[in-house]
């Protein structure tokens, strides 16, 4: 019964559109009140406790590094960059975008970020050159997923927290599948602008505009490679480099490319603290959440019940990843990341599964989530930058989506894609 409250008034209140870090808090409070005898004071002290960590300090970094750096220019010379190098062929600019979304993932750590910077440069170009409007917008929307997968990553960062599992480690394991994840889309890209007569630009791009290219981007290129570059060396911790990130993006927009203004930057910081306060918001209450959901052992029972309608590994960890692809269109991957970890983490480690490799399911599946239909949130920005409606955003996802679906079976089945780089 104090499952059945916790959650059933958690969806209705998400039916009601309450914010979701107070849906997570009311439908907390009624279980504590209702199913327990613990004094409602927990509410504050977990709040408090849940936010008072020294490794979460990397997210409004991360998201201050990830806003600077689309002010300052960097994600234009990334565009001009691979627009160079790989323009000129079948579906060029598509692959343009889906390449650069995979290095803005190196700098922002988000999703939503690297849909709306990628996109608001692409998607017109793309347009100009003749694809699709709605297939521009679903192909940033789903390439914005990587954003999570390749490090460093703000939803890693938080299971790390939560899981115990070292971040350094998780970030480690995020590079192939996010590659792999970028290589299906461009896949899809090729055979879908082969088949509509998507070509690039007329001539390929000579070697002294590659060059001239590569100089204006070098100092663009150059950061994900300083930051996880300190990061695996040892040199410093995931928050240190997120405040690392923050000078250089800071440095690099205002002395090398001389875009990033005052007015630039009071909107970067501005912005970063507006997100950031929801999002730890919405992480305090997710502890009060995940709390309760310990104490009243319904982890063990959830588990109980999974493994009693099969004990098959392949068929849990397939409903498992069905059940996450589910809560991603309508949660935001940080709460979800919180309360599901301990309910889902023992059930995998159970039937094999590496702590790691769950921790990097588990975003895939979040993530993928934010570029499904009705409610995904990438997609929803990508109808605001693009002026797309979402039914005709939704009709060309499809084959995007198959693609990053395949990656995360091939993710879920063979753990040395994870384990490989990790000791």
């Amino acid at each position: 019964m104090s499952a059945a409250v916790l959650f059933g008034s958690f969806v209705v209140l998400l039916m009601l559109t309450v914010p979701i870090g107070y849906a997570i808090g009311i439908s907390s409070l009624i279980a504590i009140y209702y199913f327990s005898d613990i004094p409602l004071m927990i509410i504050a002290q977990k709040c408090i406790t849940g936010v008072d960590s020294f490794p979460l300090l990397a997210i409004p970094f991360f998201m201050l590094a990830g806003n600077l750096m689309s002010s300052g220019g960097i994600a234009k010379r990334l565009v001009n960059f691979f627009d160079a190098l790989i323009g000129h062929v079948t579906g060029g600019l598509g692959m343009v975008t889906i390449v650069v979304c995979m290095f803005f993932a190196a700098i922002s750590g988000s999703a939503v970020a690297t849909v709306s910077a990628v996109g608001a440069f692409m998607i017109p170009q793309m347009v100009a050159h003749g694809y699709n409007k709605a297939f521009c917008a679903a192909l940033t929307a789903a390439a914005g997923t990587i954003g999570v997968i390749i490090p460093p990553s703000i939803p890693f960062v938080i299971y790390g927290v939560v899981s115990g599992t070292s971040i350094t480690d998780m970030f480690t394991a995020g590079f192939l599948p996010g590659i792999l994840m970028g290589v299906a889309l461009m896949i899809v890209c090729y055979l879908v602008s082969k088949k509509n007569g998507y070509r690039g630009k007329e001539h390929a791009s000579s070697p002294k505009e590659i060059w001239a290219a590569f100089r204006e981007a070098v100092w663009a290129i150059l950061s994900p490679v300083i930051i996880l570059g300190g990061i695996y060396s040892g040199f410093f911790t995931p928050t240190e480099a997120a405040v690392v990130s923050v000078v250089y993006s800071f440095v690099v927009g205002v002395f090398v490319y001389r875009e990033l203004d005052v007015k630039g930057a009071y909107q970067s910081f501005r912005d970063a603290i507006v997100v950031n306060g929801a999002t730890t918001f919405m992480v305090g209450f997710s502890t009060v959440f995940a709390a309760f959901l310990t104490m009243a052992q319904i982890p063990r029972m959830i588990a109980d019940a999974i493994l009693g309608f099969t004990s098959n590994g392949i068929l849990i960890l397939l409903i498992i990843n069905l059940l996450l692809i589910i809560v991603g269109m309508f949660i935001d991957n940080i709460p979800a990341t919180i309360i599901l970890t301990p309910i889902l983490l023992p059930i995998c480690q159970g039937v094999g599964m590496h702590p790691v490799t769950f921790g990097i399911m588990l975003t895939m599946n979040l993530a993928i989530g934010f570029c499904s239909p009705p409610y995904g949130i990438n997609l929803f920005v990508a109808t605001a930058i693009s002026d797309v409606p979402l039914e005709a955003i939704v009709k060309q996802i499809a084959k995007p989506l198959m693609a990053l679906i395949l990656v995360l079976l091939a993710v879920t089945y063979v753990p040395f894609l994870t384990t490989m780089f990790i000791q």
